[in-house]
């Protein structure tokens, strides 16, 4: 099954920038190639949710509390997803999780990375 390990966390200045990496192992070219890639987050004590989405196709889709802020993209060739985060606030510290949606079978698998943290500092 596939696998996604994240990288790029850490300490921050609040208005400084950050640049997450998510890179998916044991996956065939195909598959990613045809996934809907994600970032969630989750602080201690709140909900996880969505940040970014990227779709096969290039699509994307932001959370309003990160609009303009943050960009998603990814490179199938390297099986990569980055999340590029700038003016960044004390309200984005969590857990980053990369998540991969694989849609190519009868139903939707989800695989998700253990995450990395982001600690913006005020």
């Amino acid at each position: 099954q596939a696998q996604m390990v994240e990288s790029g966390g850490g300490l921050v200045q609040a208005g400084g920038s950050l640049t997450l990496s998510c890179r998916s192992t044991r996956i065939i070219l195909s598959t990613f190639t045809g996934a809907t890639m994600n970032w969630y987050r989750q602080a201690p004590g709140k909900q996880r949710e969505l940040v970014a989405g990227i779709t096969y196709s290039g699509t994307i889709n932001y959370a309003s509390s990160v609009k303009g802020r943050f960009t998603i993209s990814r490179d199938n060739a390297k099986n990569a997803v980055y999340l590029q985060m700038k003016s960044l606030e004390p309200e984005d510290t969590a857990v980053y999780v990369c998540n991969l949606e694989d849609w190519t079978g009868s139903s939707i698998i989800d695989y998700w990375g253990k995450g990395t943290l982001v600690t913006v500092s005020s």
